[in-house]
């Protein structure tokens, strides 16, 4: 089962042509007394050699990394321009291509988590700030500190092609967040407020993004996580993320027992085991799909069992097929990084020169995908 979803192609009429740059006509007139900025063409294709400007501190219903992303289409004049411009040229442009519905409920998620942020208290507000001494085993920091590939797989195991296995958490640190999760589910429960899960398959667990942990678990892609995929998973975005969803899953009695077959939406997807003590819950891989293959025969090769060990952590592709065997006993709760590239994503179109007459059309479909998967992200539909 595959958590993706197709690029919706609405049948809009054709608009704009592409031209021989991999540049697509997109039309947003700007407002009454603003100054027109020339060449108005967004690319198709990205300026991987422009480093975009950091969009943290901007309050929007967009998420910050959205705008990092699409500067890197803008085209040549609207990269000169003040950065007030360009973020006024870029939600243009989001304005236009996420439908309305979509706008909704990104308002409605924003809403989610300012009620939830304006209300809890944390238990531990160390969890809030990464720091690296207290969170990681000794061995996971200094792989990371010597960044190389040696170094890194001085610590790694590879059971199967592109699974990666190594001591990641301190016993501690698993739990202080077992004990953040526990609090916020009761604060929940209390004042009777309705949690959104993980995804559509888990029924139990908690978005950790949404009660306040987003920047510290960017934090830990950004310098934890990015260093090693970009060297295990180039091919895949590995070098590229900048976006993640972060969650819990629990399993057990009275919880979720399995996890069926699926793929999960990510490029790269980070897995540690917080404990506690239970039985089962194996991990089994059956390799790697595309969308049209999802469930296509295993071959021999390709076919890993996993046991989940508390602090150990595991590295895949989203698309590495796998799913969980039920929790026999105990209570299992595993924390889930997926981790995103919205490069890799535009990098992945078709070649608009090859019907120039449909480019802006296409280009519509896939702003309408890119904008569900990186702002408002369908596991939440």
């Amino acid at each position: 089962m595959s958590l993706d979803g197709a690029v919706e192609r609405r049948e809009d009429p054709p608009a704009g042509n592409g031209n021989g740059n991999g540049a697509v006509a997109v039309v947003v007139a700007p407002p009454t007394g603003r100054p027109t900025y020339g060449d108005r063409r967004l690319r198709l294709n990205p300026n991987t050699e422009h480093k975009p400007e950091r969009y943290d501190d901007l309050e929007t219903e967009f998420d910050p990394s959205i705008f990092s992303s699409l500067e890197r289409h803008l085209p040549p004049t609207m990269l000169e321009v003040p950065r007030d411009a360009k973020i006024q040229f870029m939600k243009e442009i989001l304005a236009r291509y996420l439908p309305e519905g979509e706008r909704t409920r990104v308002q409605r998620h924003k809403e989610y988590r300012q009620k939830i942020m304006s209300a809890y208290l944390p238990l531990h507000s160390d969890l809030y700030n990464m720091e690296p001494t207290t969170f990681f085993m000794p061995s996971f920091i200094k792989a990371i500190n010597d960044n190389t590939e040696e170094s890194f797989r001085s610590i790694i195991s590879e059971p199967s092609p592109g699974v990666y296995t190594f001591a990641m958490l301190q016993p501690n640190f698993c739990e202080l967040l077992l004990e953040e999760v526990e609090n916020f589910e009761k604060w929940v429960n209390a004042v009777k407020f309705k949690i959104m899960r993980p995804n559509t398959m888990n029924k139990y667990g908690a978005v950790l993004d949404d009660f306040g942990l987003e920047p510290m678990l960017s934090k830990l892609m950004e310098e934890f996580i990015c260093p090693m995929s970009k060297v295990f998973f180039p091919e895949v975005g590995g070098s590229t993320l900048d976006s993640h969803h972060g969650f819990v899953v629990e399993y057990g009695k009275d919880k979720d027992l399995e996890l069926g077959f699926h793929v999960d939406d990510s490029e790269i997807t980070l897995n540690v085991c917080l404990g506690k003590q239970f039985s089962g819950g194996e991990l089994f891989f059956r390799g790697v799909r595309c969308d049209k293959h999802v469930n296509s025969d295993t071959q021999p090769e390709e076919i890993l069992d996993y046991s989940h060990v508390p602090g150990q952590a595991i590295l895949h592709r989203g698309r590495h097929r796998h799913g969980a065997r039920a929790t026999t006993s105990g209570h299992r709760i595993n924390l889930l990084l997926w981790c995103r590239s919205n490069q890799l994503f535009f990098e992945s179109l078709p070649d608009p020169n090859r019907a120039p007459a449909r480019a802006e059309l296409l280009l519509r479909a896939v702003y309408s995908e890119f904008l569900q998967r990186a702002i408002y992200p369908r596991y939440l539909l």
